[in-house]
């Protein structure tokens, strides 16, 4: 890890189908964030055809973008570390699967500063797009 990879949060994971919130700074999204809260909400990914290809489907998407690491994989819940290509600041990113709601909850955060200058925002509307043309996956409509 670099000068600005910071230290990993102690909060990550899900906690009785919920992810952790979003700090009070603008530098995290989470699609269970209250939709009033235009700087932190983002819309889950909604789900087309079955969970399981969904799911396989995402970490796909993730094992196949530059500088990320998969810290934590097992049914329903996926954490990746993804770091910036110059100063290597890392941010966190979960994945919460609610198959009956067929939605894939998302958190994305930085650990370190105030901003990210939307860089959380656009990566997870990346990864939207990209499960868009993945099987058994769609972007959701806004």
């Amino acid at each position: 890890m670099g000068l600005f990879s910071g230290q990993r949060p102690d909060n990550l994971g899900a906690r009785d189908g919920r992810l952790a919130p979003c700090a009070s700074t603008p530098n995290c999204v989470s699609s269970q964030a209250d939709p009033r809260d235009g700087g932190h909400y983002i819309a889950p990914l909604v789900i087309a055809g079955t969970a399981s290809a969904a799911w396989s489907a995402l970490a796909e998407v993730l094992r196949g973008a530059q500088r990320v690491h998969i810290v934590a994989e097992k049914p329903g819940y996926l954490y990746a570390e993804f770091t910036s290509r110059l100063m290597g600041y890392v941010d966190d990113v979960e994945f919460l699967l609610e198959d009956k709601a067929a939605l894939i909850h998302v958190r994305s955060a930085s650990r370190l500063g105030q901003s990210d200058f939307g860089v959380n925002r656009k990566r997870v509307e990346a990864i939207r797009a990209a499960l868009g043309a993945a099987p058994g996956a769609r972007p959701d409509a806004k």
